[in-house]
């Protein structure tokens, strides 16, 4: 009977029959695709377009994800007599915003890219800045919401027109129909919530 060593080191471990059913664990090896790459692929895009295009999208693919964890964040910690409508409002627009995360993704793979993904390296492609670690002001977070937004819509204009120009209609279309039509809806209603009313009299 064939045994094997155990990852703890604790003793030996009897193993499967070929076939038996047992994964094959602790696997390693080198990637198989470096990201900044492209593979091959039969869509009729260039690879300079395609090249040109996975760097935008995965530019405004690390910024969702930044604002999506933002919104998840504040949603967790908003505070006063509006908790619960914001409550609410801040998950129902971060599960909107996840999936844009995944359209994103899915668009870079489909042009032989690879989608920015882990969360170290989403750090590092970011333009949104870093919130404090703990709770601010109710309406210092929506504002912070707010500039992210704005972040983003403003580089998915810039790219979906350079990439409609490129040739790229699929590209613009996303960023155009799910990010800056997502991203302007988002934008209202959080600015409504921003704005110095009474509740009673006028």
């Amino acid at each position: 009977m064939d045994t094997e060593v155990t990852p703890s080191g604790t003793g030996p471990a009897t193993t499967a029959p070929h076939g038996g059913g047992q994964p094959l664990l602790h696997q390693k090896g080198a990637e198989t695709q470096a990201f900044g790459t492209l593979k091959q692929l039969p869509i009729g895009l260039g690879h300079d377009t395609r090249m040109y295009a996975c760097q935008r999208l995965n530019r405004v693919l690390a910024d969702t994800q930044i604002l999506h964890s933002l919104y998840k964040k504040h949603h967790w910690l908003m505070r006063g007599a509006t908790f619960y409508a914001l409550h609410l409002m801040l998950d129902k627009h971060a599960e909107a915003q996840l999936a844009i995360v995944d359209a994103l993704a899915e668009r870079v793979q489909s042009l032989g890219g690879v989608a920015v993904g882990d969360p170290r390296h989403v750090a590092e492609l970011t333009s949104i800045p870093r919130p404090p670690d703990g709770v601010e002001m109710v309406p210092v977070m929506l504002s912070r919401l707010l500039d992210a937004h704005e972040r983003i819509l403003i580089d998915a204009r810039d790219a979906a027109a350079r990439l409609s120009a490129e040739g790229d209609e699929g590209s613009a279309d996303l960023l155009v129909s799910d990010v800056i039509r997502t991203g302007e809806a988002q934008v209202w209603f959080l600015a409504e919530h921003l704005v110095d009313t009474p509740l009673v009299r006028g």
